[in-house]
């Protein structure tokens, strides 16, 4: 008898999702914990992995679809259960709205019909989300990515073999389709928000159109409408004086890098930080409801990170039983997973409070909107070095502004700035034993 696959829970506040792409087809065998299906929900772009291993008999949600929690979205025929002819193999696979076949899914908006789903890639190497997203921007056809060799797990090929492969076909005379922007910067310098190369709709030529909205793109305007919507924002801030730590990690940060294996970024210290905030203020980690102010135990932090199309929020599990180094390692995994499309649905669940950064793209000031339905997000800008008063005189210093946007429902302006001072003085009085991160 077939079995149910459900659209999964992905956070605790998050009661619905949208089917992304679907990774296998009626007919095809499925390895349990092999991805299925890609599931879309505020600022989250997943491959849920299927729970069974068998043959994927029906698909009862067609791409773009979104259904509540719980919800089947297709049955799957367990192994040992299924005979030999494969359970639903003549049924059709849904297109995809305004689409055609799945093999060939055209650039958002190009009407070019570039050609890049994994039906020309040899078996057993199928391509993440990301580098189909890579793949359609440069208009690479299925034959050319059959030509990739790849480097990832398994062979899988990866972005980086894709901008290879774009970098040589540009040298032997082939102009390529222009790259994203890159963002500047070491990522995760000042904050939590990674760069990396974003795409750019381009410019309309001498007439207007229409960009059409991607899945992720429409999931995350409606969470941010609703935030801003149904949140009372308000917004505080204080500059930093990070030079303290700035000199110590450039110190060190090679020496910590050869013994703990991590890039100590500027971002742990103040995830750090901000979690013994959290311990110290215990509604700036609460959600708003109906029946009062729901006070949040754990302290699972989230940490915005920029992809293609969007910006998804991997959570650090009870961060703040973490060290410096750990939060950084995580952190570092987190982020490498959400550019590779890797991130699990438990990366993303249960996030309490968020911290995004535009410092890595330059900006001094940004004040952004809530992570529903959490009670605040704090924001980190870039580090400036900037002519300070220091005692009776004047020096330069590396200062960093934050900023936190609350929910004025749940606390007021005095809590705010005093969660921010606690912040600011635990990385202005950085002083670490030796030549240790921890403080």
């Amino acid at each position: 008898m077939p079995t149910e696959i459900k659209m999964p829970q992905l956070g605790e506040s998050v009661h619905e999702g949208t089917i992304g792409k679907w990774l296998k087809q009626p007919g095809e065998r499925v390895d349990k914990y092999e991805p299925l299906v890609e599931v879309i929900t505020d600022k989250v772009n997943v491959e849920m992995p299927s729970p069974y291993a068998g043959v994927l008999g029906s698909i009862l949600v067609g791409e773009g679809k979104t259904v509540a929690a719980g919800t089947p979205i297709a049955l799957i025929e367990e192994r040992g259960t299924a005979g030999d002819g494969a359970p639903g193999a003549s049924a059709p696979a849904p297109a995809r709205a305004g689409s055609g076949a799945r093999e060939a899914v055209a650039a958002p908006g190009n009407g070019r019909g570039a050609v890049a789903g994994d039906g020309g890639r040899r078996a057993g190497t199928r391509l993440s989300p990301l580098v189909r997203r890579l793949a359609e921007e440069h208009h690479l056809r299925a034959e050319e990515l059959d030509t990739i060799e790849g480097t990832g797990t398994g062979g899988r090929v990866t972005k980086d073999d894709v901008l290879r492969y774009l970098d040589s076909r540009g040298s032997r005379g082939t102009v390529p389709a222009a790259a994203p922007d890159a963002a500047p910067g070491e990522p995760g310098l000042a904050g939590g928000m990674f760069a990396t190369p974003v795409a750019r709709p381009a410019a309309p030529a001498g007439a207007d159109r229409v960009q059409p909205l991607s899945v992720l793109r429409r999931a995350i305007a409606d969470r941010m409408a609703r935030s801003a919507r149904e949140i009372p924002h308000a917004y505080g801030a204080v500059d930093v004086d990070v030079t303290a730590i700035v000199r110590h990690r450039e110190a060190h940060k090679a020496a910590w890098r050869a013994r703990d294996g991590v890039n100590v970024t500027l971002t742990a210290f103040v995830v750090r930080a901000a979690t013994r905030a959290l311990r110290a203020y215990p509604l700036v980690n609460s959600t708003f409801t109906p029946d009062g102010i729901l006070l949040k135990h754990a302290i699972h932090f989230g940490i915005g990170v920029a992809v293609p199309d969007g910006l998804i929020v991997p959570v650090i599990k009870d961060a703040d039983q973490r060290s410096v180094v750990g939060i950084a390692r995580e952190i570092d995994a987190l982020a490498s997973r959400a550019r590779q499309g890797k991130l699990a649905p438990d990366d993303i669940a249960g996030g309490t409070f968020t911290l995004t950064n535009a410092g890595v793209y330059g900006s001094t000031v940004s004040i952004p909107l809530i992570n529903y339905p959490q009670a605040a997000i704090l924001s980190t800008d870039a580090v400036v070095r900037r002519p300070v008063v220091v005692g009776d005189g004047i020096a330069i210093r590396e200062m960093m502004r934050i900023g936190l946007s609350f929910d004025h429902r749940i606390f007021d302006g005095a809590l705010a700035m005093e969660f921010l001072g606690l912040i600011r003085r635990q990385l202005e009085e950085f002083a670490p034993a030796g030549d240790s991160p921890e403080f």
